[in-house]
């Protein structure tokens, strides 16, 4: 007896069978609700950013003193696959980009560990490097937009900071930027007449500026049992303080810093626009709060918390003309397609099983409608604790495996129904040899069909990880399909055909094949037997084949990797 049958011998009386049987279907309860869901699969391919400042470097200085000698480094750190570079007036701006699959923390580490081993050979002037990492994360996943017709951008931004103040608070939140108005600040305009007449140079007015925007500790004193810290500073809260910096002594006399400059205070340069219209209100000013989540955070929790956490705070920190809208929420997308694939695995699960009762009948069936969740369910907490997430593509390999994990249930269903109703041998010696004779070549062909679609795993570059997940994840199912059809089938076919095949027994044994293959084999000995139909049958099939090929060049029909998203955006261009 082979590996099937003492599988099935041993678990067709055990109690631990039903509980292996819910216990797997608690496993996948687990991973649908543990597992991230995202929109895409996170492909990591870090890319760093190494900044150097020359103040008063032309840009071919920059090149040849700064970017050349970088990217001779970055080429030594290992895994580096392109250098991306760009020398501009005092700047230098050099990306590295690992090759995919890179650790971008130990990306990061080699990055840090070359430049500062050769920060000795940096020209007299420049900057120390600054390194800055770029990773898919950073891109947001939640959009909030706040727009009123009272307040201009510039006092929806002060707002928006403080509401930015609460978002960072959720746990996984990494990252948040306001985008549209202006920060406040104080401008100084140096009148060049009058500070000629107070004898007073610019760099004594920076020199006192930056001398009275500090707090120092003067030290402490003890007086009565206590002992006090000294301060001193001057905190510039309004203009009014700023002018009353004294920038120099001339004749004995203070000169304010009002006496050679005009003090104002207003908001800065604008660099960026945000403004929100709607076909009744009109457009009005605005301005964006961008949320980015943390690598291996759930996209649909975290935007779900920010969201939440804005309504809690919105009638404390914002007056009640001021509206927020949502504009981006691909945690709600990632969520809806995860819901909408998940459904469509439902629905192909019960579609196998209405095929099979038809054409074997509704035991075969519901023998089958407990294998195919139990083996999905297997393949999602394999998911989980490899670390993928919930997105189109590891659900798409789901609802592609269904149709090939069935094989393993149906051929055993089949052979132990069959060795049933020859009633040579008792129920369970009877259902174990059913599933030994078919036992090999069920192993077999499970593994010729792993080993056809495994090799898809072994694909480099960006498609790689991309779709990694459709080999690794129908290669796990057909290996859970085989273990619950030789554990699980068994177990319940014994119970739902046992009693059904021993009520048949009493009635009259039926000689000739049944009516679908008696249409079978005389529609096979007509086509074998005469040439003019089998020329017709041929024909047929010739025809067909290129009906479904000339459907591509006729763009009758779309062809593309993935599915079209659907999402309530659209980006204009203008160039």
């Amino acid at each position: 007896m082979g590996i099937a049958g003492r599988l099935a011998r041993t678990f067709l009386r055990s109690k631990l069978t039903p509980l292996v049987t819910l216990a797997s279907l608690g496993a996948g309860v687990l991973a649908i609700l543990g597992t991230p869901r995202e929109e895409e699969p996170q492909i990591s391919v870090p890319m760093i950013d190494v900044i150097v400042a020359m103040p008063g470097a032309t840009p071919r200085e920059t090149e040849n003193l700064l970017v050349r000698p970088i990217e001779q480094q970055m080429w030594e750190v290992p895994g580096v696959e392109h250098i991306y570079s760009m020398a501009g007036q005092g700047t230098a701006l050099v990306t590295v980009r690992f090759k995919v699959g890179q650790d971008l923390e130990t990306s990061v580490v080699k990055v840090h560990a070359k430049l500062f081993a050769a920060m000795d050979r940096l020209p007299a002037g420049a900057t120390p490097p600054l390194v800055k990492p770029h990773s898919i994360d950073d891109v947001p996943i939640l959009a909030l937009t706040l727009h009123s017709r009272r307040y201009g951008s510039d006092e929806l931004r002060r707002l928006a900071i403080r509401l930015e103040d609460e978002l960072r608070t959720i746990p996984d939140v990494a990252e948040t930027a306001v985008i549209g108005g202006t920060a406040r600040e104080m401008r100084v305009t140096l009148d060049p007449a009058r500070l000629a007449a107070s004898g007073v140079s610019p760099g004594e007015v920076a020199q006192a500026l930056q001398g009275a925007n500090g707090r120092l500790q003067a030290g402490e004193f003890a007086s009565g049992d206590q002992v006090y810290l000294v301060r001193v500073d001057a905190p510039l809260e309004t203009a009014d303080d700023l002018g009353s910096i004294v920038v120099a002594s001339r004749g004995g006399a203070p000169v304010y810093l009002r006496n050679v400059s005009t003090v104002t205070e207003s908001f800065g340069e604008r660099d960026s626009y945000v403004t929100h219209a709607t076909a009744v209100d009109g457009a009005s000013s605005a301005v964006t709060i961008s949320v980015a989540k943390r690598r291996g955070a759930n996209a649909t929790v975290v935007a779900r918390a920010a969201i939440e956490r804005m309504d809690q705070a919105r009638a404390r920190l914002l007056p009640a003309d001021v509206q927020v809208d949502v504009t981006r929420n691909y945690g709600e997308t990632a969520s809806e397609k995860a819901s909408e694939l998940i459904l469509h695995l439902l629905i192909a699960t019960l579609s196998v099983t209405a095929l099979i009762a038809v054409f074997l009948g509704w035991r075969e069936a519901l023998v089958v409608l407990v294998a195919v969740p139990v083996t999905l369910a297997l393949t999602l907490f394999a998911y989980y604790a490899m670390g993928y997430s919930l997105n189109r593509i590891t659900l798409f390999a789901l609802i592609f495996s269904i149709g090939i994990l069935v094989d393993d249930a149906i051929v055993v269903v089949e052979n132990i129904y069959r060795h049933l109703a020859a009633r040579e041998f008792d129920p369970d010696t009877a259902t174990v040899n059913g599933v030994d004779e078919v036992g090999n070549p069920t192993i077999l062909a499970t593994f010729a069909v792993i080993a056809a679609i495994l090799p898809m795993a072994m694909v480099s570059g960006m498609m790689g990880p991309y779709m990694r997940p459709i080999p690794v994840g129908a290669s796990v199912a057909m290996l859970a399909s085989l273990a619950v059809a030789f554990i699980i089938t068994p177990y319940f076919a014994r119970r739902l055909l046992g009693s059904h095949v021993a009520a048949e027994s009493t009635r009259p044994v039926r000689t000739g094949p049944s009516r679908f293959p008696r249409f079978y084999a005389a529609i096979m000995r007509r086509l074998m037997g005469d040439a003019r139909p089998r020329r017709l049958f041929y024909a047929a099939v010739v025809v067909l084949l290129v009906g479904a090929v000339a459907l591509l060049p006729l763009r009758l029909v779309n062809v593309k990797m993935l599915p079209f998203d659907n999402k309530s955006e659209f980006q204009v261009i203008v160039d």
